[in-house]
């Protein structure tokens, strides 16, 4: 675990601000298994959990592709402007414009462009953030948000910036292509090929954001925060890099984010164990105080399982996969977003709060927080 040198460290780090965009579109089972053909509708019921998915993009199941909104909406037609909207969200709540903003920090694999930090970038020019203000664009999965909140908590206390916003976001509906996900890719050492269809079957879009500032005593705030990582394909995604140019054939579902169900079952356990014991070591007497707990839900089925199996008060964990589906490295913001809009919980209230995800290959983090 890195440590913050002693001659840093001396300031709290608050949440000031959430905020949240999902899609109105709901696409149920019926109508993604006709999309995309594999599973019955019946099946990821039972095996998921998940009875519906939010999309951006409309469905044509029919044709098995999705179509952008008309221009002319006035609705997020993209990334980006989920993104924003989310960050908007924030910092309305955080009562802050885009010129308070030290950095801005998107963390995404489903991105409007793949280079130079383009959603980033747009997103800081949109809300007005100073040219000295950073903007980087994170490539990385379910597990990327609290791994970047724990770089940025870890920064506020060290001096080097003040205030800055996290944006984890998922945009799958625009990548759905019946040619892309009813193919299989190439597992390695030996394994067999794994179908992408399920992939498209558990995701759906979204953006959250959450405002960290540097303001109080240390302890205020961000408790305690941690992250690590490993090195497992728990999700293949070729298409971009050498990986595909240098395949003998082309592959259409080298397209597809193609999810290893068996290794994330089987791992998923062992790293959200991590996450919560690795916030909850110098400060145990907290554990009973938490009051709500977001977490990856990588599907429902699992994640309940995880819940029964680690003997966590169910009512306390936070739960919208079964609706959203996979919201990625938006999901726990979107939850905690959605939380202070109920008055489930409160700023300045000090219900203490848990967020933690593991994600693709591998990234995993946890914050403990005092609202």
């Amino acid at each position: 675990m890195i440590q913050i040198p002693p001659q840093f460290g001396t300031r709290g780090v608050r949440v000031i601000g959430a905020g949240a965009y999902v899609p109105p579109r709901a696409v149920d089972n019926a109508n993604i298994t006709q999309a995309i053909p594999g599973w019955s509708a019946e099946w990821i019921a039972e095996k998921t959990q998940i009875k519906e998915r939010r999309f951006l993009w409309e469905l044509d199941p029919q044709a098995g592709v999705t179509v952008a909104p008309p221009a002319t909406s006035g609705e997020p037609a993209n990334n980006t402007d989920m993104c924003e909207v989310a960050l908007r969200r924030a910092m309305e709540m955080a009562g802050i414009n885009g010129a308070d903003l030290d950095a801005v920090f998107v963390v995404t694999c489903t991105p409007d462009r793949v280079n130079f930090s383009y959603d980033a970038m747009e997103v800081h020019r949109r809300v007005g953030a100073r040219a000295d203000a950073y903007a980087l664009l994170i490539d990385d999965g379910c597990g990327g948000t609290p791994y970047v909140m724990d770089m940025v908590y870890k920064m506020i206390r060290s001096g080097a910036i003040h205030t800055a916003a996290v944006i984890g976001s998922a945009f799958t509906s625009s990548l759905v292509d019946r040619e892309v996900w009813s193919g299989d890719v190439d597992a390695g050492h030996g394994r067999k090929r794994l179908p992408a269809a399920f992939g498209a079957y558990v995701f759906g879009d979204g953006a959250g954001a959450v405002i960290l500032r540097g303001d109080g005593r240390p302890g205020e705030g961000i408790v305690s925060s941690m992250s690590g990582n490993d090195y497992l394909q728990l999700v293949i995604r070729r298409a971009g890099g050498l990986d595909s140019r240098m395949a003998p054939e082309e592959n259409p579902a080298d397209e597809a984010f193609v999810v290893d169900g068996h290794l994330v079952a089987k791992s998923y356990p062992t790293y959200m164990r991590a996450c919560i014991e690795g916030v909850l070591a110098e400060r145990p007497e907290l554990r009973e105080q938490v009051k709500r707990y977001y977490f990856h839900q990588p599907n429902k089925r699992l994640m309940d399982h995880f819940v029964r199996q680690s003997g966590l008060p169910a009512d306390r964990v936070a739960c919208n996969v079964d609706r959203y589906g996979n919201t990625s490295a938006a999901g726990m913001l979107i939850l905690l977003a959605e939380d202070l809009e109920d008055g489930t919980v409160s700023l300045g209230s000090g219900d203490l709060v848990m967020i933690a995800a593991v994600g693709a290959n591998v990234h995993y983090g946890a914050q403990l927080i005092r609202l």
